[in-house]
């Protein structure tokens, strides 16, 4: 991509009223920008880092039997009123269409997915299998704040997993947990599984936490084993459950994935059965894994930047390479289009009017992991300079040895 071409505009200053660090750079580095309070526009350069979040939870999923598909956002009312939720669920957006039939925009899917499975589900044969969507979703939440990390408007991953009995289910949740371990580490943070309420669902579930200053949630972080306890069940717990241990580290942060065991609490108001080996009809067992692509962007940031702008994970950034063009002369124009065309995943800073300081600068407010400079001093020892975002070195590379980088 030519940075010339690119729709996007840095702000030199941080915009007013926003403080979490992550929508700070994501705002003034051109990633995202607000449509309304709790909705944002993800520009290319933020899209493509979507994408690339999307494919490695998608892999992920895959990885453990996960079929994809893709609910509607539209959902009828009546489904909402089976499970209760139409009334008790405070966050629910609903709108009236056409003869005045109501709908809810989806915030999560149990009430499409189970009626969905009951189509197919006829015999314990049928069972188990897994089934996940990535899409957006509506919460009308009453306080939006720290950009991405709370809004209104998200991109979700939900996984939902259908079981004859509770083993069958331990044993799956026990895979998507170390599933989503694999996500957050490619991804390029740490996140610590937590025991949290587990709701209307079960007495505890588990969260995901990635510790920032912008969190809202206060975790007690295990010194010996790094389990975590939301806020929320500490007093149920003196020594941590895991290990036993009774030192606590407390720490800030913000919920990036959860893991519900559901069991029958959505099978039942659909009639979701199935006929066991002794003829029997019996509720599915279900579970429940969900994971904000979108705040789950914003915490990468946060776990990942310096006072000159954001320095991305090598399998979440934009782009690999920032190839940058210093001077116009016409050597070292056709030395860089040459790298340009042999580099893949580049963003090719081709502006002429725009000074080497200049350039440099939005380089390190962008944050892609590996920059490239051609300039005159360069093309003097046939070389091209290198520097990597998170270090301060530079190294001199032959443009024999381009390869290697490649």
């Amino acid at each position: 991509m030519r940075q010339s071409e690119l729709f996007y505009k840095t702000l030199k200053k941080k915009p007013k009223k926003i403080e979490a660090p992550s929508n700070i750079f994501l705002v003034r580095a051109g990633f995202i920008d607000m449509a309304s309070a709790g909705s944002y526009t993800f520009l290319p350069l933020g899209l493509r880092v979507l994408r690339k979040i999307e494919k490695i939870i998608r892999e992920e999923m895959v990885l453990i039997n996960g079929q994809e598909i893709l609910m509607p956002a539209l959902t009828p009312k009546e489904n909402w009123e089976k499970t209760g939720r139409w009334n008790n669920f405070d966050a629910l957006f609903k709108l009236k269409g056409a003869n005045k039939k109501e709908y809810a925009l989806g915030p999560t899917h149990e009430e499409i997915i189970s009626p969905l499975a009951k189509k197919i589900i006829l015999s314990y044969k049928d069972l188990p299998f897994y089934l996940f969507q990535i899409q957006t979703k509506f919460r009308n939440e009453l306080r939006v704040k720290s950009g991405l990390l709370r809004t209104r408007e998200f991109l979700m991953k939900d996984l939902y997993s259908f079981h004859r009995e509770e083993k069958d289910l331990d044993r799956y949740y026990q895979k998507v947990a170390r599933a989503y371990l694999k996500i957050f580490k490619r991804c390029g943070i740490r996140a610590y599984k937590t025991l949290a309420s587990g709701g209307t669902f079960s007495r505890y579930s588990h969260e995901y936490q990635a510790l920032t200053e912008a969190g809202e949630d206060i975790l007690y972080v295990c010194s010996k084993c790094n389990l975590a306890i939301n806020r929320e069940v500490k007093s149920d717990f003196k020594k941590c459950p895991e290990c036993n241990c009774s030192k606590f580290k407390k720490e800030k942060g913000i919920e990036v994935g959860n893991i519900f065991k559901l069991g029958d609490r959505y099978s039942l108001p659909f009639g979701l059965k199935f006929r066991d080996k002794d003829g029997k009809e019996k509720p599915v067992i279900m579970g429940c894994y969900g994971i904000g692509l979108s705040r789950l962007l914003a915490a990468v940031v946060e776990h990942n930047y310096d006072d000159k702008g954001i320095i991305w994970p090598e399998e979440t950034a934009p782009f690999k390479f920032h190839l940058i063009q210093i001077e116009s002369s016409e050597r070292v124009k056709q030395a860089a289009e040459k790298l340009y065309k042999k580099l893949e995943d580049v963003l090719y800073d081709d502006r002429k009017d725009v000074s080497p300081g200049e350039k440099f600068a939005e380089a390190d407010l962008i944050g892609i992991p590996t920059r490239i400079i051609v300039s005159e001093k360069t093309l003097k020892k046939n070389s091209i300079e290198l520097k990597k975002r998170k270090e301060k070195k530079l190294c001199l590379i032959k443009f024999s040895h381009i390869s290697r980088i490649t």
